[in-house]
């Protein structure tokens, strides 16, 4: 980098303190910070789904498994997260507005108070903010690494550049900074991802490779094939099912942005524009990643360093800062998402249970808390990012597709199924065993059994089968010890219709006691 592609960079940052400090005049209540006040154009939440999903792990992890083999990056990563948000755009999208338009919540987890219960509520936030303070970590981690490579700056260093930058406009903006920076950041993004496109082109038509004919390249062996290494159909039908649930709200932060539209019939159009970007912008993005064995060499084992070399190799000065800066983008646009989603879920979810003083939070003191909360958890994250790479933790793809893919599962099933009246019958019976259950498959599948068996066991199965141990157990014990109590019903009426005559549920504080439950029903 040069003094061009610093002043690109140092630009960018700045643009992105200006719109949170400009966001904080929208920001009166917690329902503005975390919701957007229900206030946010379909399109805007739409382009804000999409961007809050990406992050500098494409860039890291994802480059490298294009680099070691080929369009399967994109066959079992973007097309399953586009076809589940497509199915999501009808199932769950409609639905998880209304919680905010009609049982009037702002944590995505704050109905599951009177859906199940209060332990099901407490078991799913603590676990699901344990989740994301790895998930974010992985991600801070992904974008220092990148920084390293360009700058030459530590991996620790990095990871505080970033975390501080991004600790100050979605902390003093909330869910509209993040919203807006996301769109920043996408049309950023649009200018660094087609350039490097074009600049791989030329490239390629300087070595008289075509277009198509890169795909004959010895160095392409095998790279076109859809299916190929860990990465086949079983691997790809639990990834589908997991991004069913994951990107249509069970890893919390998409949800708000379906929460954050002004009515269910936007929320759908939102989710819709999602999908879209899904299918087609990442083609743009993986080309050159598809490409890079024709053009670097990479230098870590896993490749995941190929396309920063790439960039540096291609690009002039400028237009590698654009590049860089479409790197910090996505990584920014993620982790800002999870801390407003995870603020919320501590604020309204697991403050109020554990003490008296939060459920007395006024509009001020609770928007304080959650500002606090956001800055607490952004912190509790970098700290997890400087051991990515311990023995712990592994490398970074490791963390992304293993960790939260085999956890996400048991954390999003009672949350996501619990919002559908196909599932009424399953309580919180159901709901606390299939998650305590899917977390005990995690560790025997991923640990004792991995350790004991030749070859360990494959990926597919690592990540698929918590999932399906929660699913199953859900499901059946539902049918075998039904608990559709009056109460839990109102509350499933009231997600899933518009009609304002159904049955009114009004979601009591997570710390209110069980006398006041039977109040969640009006006649």
């Amino acid at each position: 980098m040069n003094s061009l592609d610093w002043a690109v960079l140092i630009g960018y940052f700045g643009v992105m303190v200006a719109i949170g400090v400009w966001s904080h005049k929208r920001v009166d209540n917690v329902s503005d910070f975390f919701t957007a006040g229900g206030k946010m154009p379909w399109w805007l939440s739409g382009i804000s789904h999409h961007m809050s999903g990406y992050s500098a792990v494409m860039f890291t992890g994802y480059a490298g498994i294009a680099y070691t083999y080929g369009v399967t990056s994109f066959i079992t990563w973007s097309f399953p997260i586009a076809l589940g948000i497509a199915i999501g755009s009808k199932l769950f999208a409609p639905r998880i507005n209304r919680l905010r338009s009609r049982l009037h919540v702002a944590s995505p987890l704050e109905y599951l108070k009177n859906r199940y219960n209060l332990p099901t509520q407490q078991a799913l936030a603590w676990s699901g903010m344990l989740l994301k303070i790895v998930d974010v970590g992985a991600k801070w981690a992904a974008i220092a690494t990148l920084l390293s490579v360009f700058t030459g700056v530590s991996l620790n260093q990095g990871i505080l550049i970033t975390g501080a930058i991004t600790a100050v406009y979605c902390t003093i903006g909330g869910l509209w900074a993040d919203a807006l920076t996301e769109l920043g950041q996408f049309v950023i993004q649009l200018l660094a991802g087609v350039s490097m496109f074009v600049a791989v082109v030329v490239k390629l038509s300087d070595k008289d490779i075509g277009f198509l004919g890169a795909w004959d390249e010895p160095a392409l062996h095998g790279h076109g094939k859809p299916l190929v290494g860990p990465y086949g159909t079983v691997f790809l039908l639990a990834f589908l099912f997991i991004k069913l649930f994951e990107y249509n709200g069970g890893m919390l932060n998409q949800a708000q942005r379906y929460m954050a539209t002004g009515s269910a019939r936007q929320a759908e159009r939102s989710a819709r524009l999602s999908a879209a970007l899904w299918l087609v912008w990442p083609v743009v993005l993986f080309f050159p990643m598809w490409m890079s064995p024709l053009l670097v060499h990479a230098q870590k084992p896993d490749g995941s360093d190929s396309y920063a070399l790439m960039t540096e190799q291609l690009l002039p000065h400028g237009l590698l800062g654009l590049v860089i800066v479409g790197f910090f983008s996505h990584t920014m646009a993620m982790c800002s998402s999870d801390a407003n989603a995870i603020a919320a879920v501590f604020t309204r979810d697991v403050a109020p249970a554990v003490s008296a003083r939060a459920r007395a939070w006024g509009e001020r003191s609770g928007l304080i808390a959650a500002r606090v909360t956001t800055v607490v958890f952004l912190g509790l994250s970098m700290a997890v990012a400087t051991q990515v790479d311990s023995p712990a933790f592994k490398d970074i793809i490791t963390v992304v597709i293993k960790w939260v893919a085999g956890l996400m599962g048991p954390i999003a099933i009672p949350m996501m199924l619990g919002l559908l009246r196909a599932f009424r019958r399953s309580g919180p019976t159901a709901a606390l065993t299939g998650w305590a259950a899917g977390l005990l498959a995690f560790w025997l599948v991923n640990y004792p059994i991995n350790w004991n068996v030749d070859g360990g066991v494959p990926l597919q199965y690592q990540v698929s089968i918590p999932l399906a141990v929660s699913l199953v157990l859900y499901v059946l014990i539902g049918y075998l010890k039904p608990e559709d109590t009056p109460e839990r019903m109102a509350v499933i009426e009231k997600v899933n219709t518009d009609d304002e005559g159904a049955a009114q549920a009004v979601p009591v504080p997570a710390g209110a006691g069980d006398d006041v439950i039977g109040t969640a029903v009006k006649d």
